[in-house]
């Protein structure tokens, strides 16, 4: 595998996301190897905190590993693997068959992730909020300013560029002119309902970061090592 190629893969890694903490997989260190043989074939191995990690979260980082590797023009198969899992052998076999979660599950899940996956991008899309918010409230800004600001309001930054990204992948509202705050439905957010939904983004970032913490010292603990692509 070329230095070249080797990137590649890893760039459609780090657009794999723990759907829990919102973070690369490959920041986080889950990935433990990536290759691609010269049949066009890519193996890729993945490994978690514990070995009881929550299988649906587990699952869904598979199958999206699965689908960003196999969307590379040069892979002709990819061969996503998680390994020391008490769930590997159904998760590994489900998504190798395109089978989905419910039916790699059969008898225990009642669906597929649809839901859990929105439901975890609505966090991400309040710890976002916190982070981009934080800078104007401690600037002054009133709840009023921030019930009237727009997107497009605020300047250009990694924050703000990451928000919008996560509010487009919910189907809300992400353009220049789009609100600053919105309740759950994507309505925008009254001047009285602001104070409350800024204490919830907080504690929703808060929580994400100490849980993303967690992660990394329980996975450095277990493996005793860096993964592929993870960040010191």
């Amino acid at each position: 595998m070329t230095a070249t190629t080797g990137s590649r893969i890893l760039a459609a890694l780090a657009e794999v996301r723990d759907p829990e903490l919102d973070e690369p997989i490959t920041t986080l260190g889950f990935v433990a190897s990536a290759s691609l043989d010269s049949d066009g074939t890519a193996s890729v191995h993945l490994r978690l905190p514990t070995y009881f990690c929550a299988p649906n979260f587990a699952y869904l980082m598979v199958a999206d590993a699965y689908d960003s590797v196999s969307a590379l023009d040069e892979v002709r198969r990819a061969e996503v693997v998680l390994d020391d899992h008490f769930a590997a052998d159904a998760i590994n076999d489900g998504v190798a068959a395109r089978a989905g979660f419910a039916h790699s599950f059969s008898g225990e899940a009642v669906g597929e992730l649809d839901e859990l996956r929105a439901n975890f991008l609505g966090k991400s899309v309040l710890a976002g909020t916190d982070v981009v918010c934080r800078p104007l409230v401690a600037a002054g800004a009133t709840p009023a300013d921030l019930a009237a600001a727009t997107l497009g309001d605020l300047p250009r930054s990694a924050a703000l560029d990451r928000l919008r990204r996560r509010r487009r992948e919910l189907g809300l509202p992400s353009g220049d002119s789009s609100p600053l705050l919105l309740s759950s439905d994507g309505s925008p957010l009254e001047e009285d309902a602001v104070p409350l939904h800024l204490r919830k983004a907080r504690l929703t970032r808060t929580s994400l970061d100490a849980n993303t913490s967690i992660c990394r010292g329980m996975l450095r603990h277990r493996y005793d090592t860096d993964g592929i692509g993870e960040s010191s």
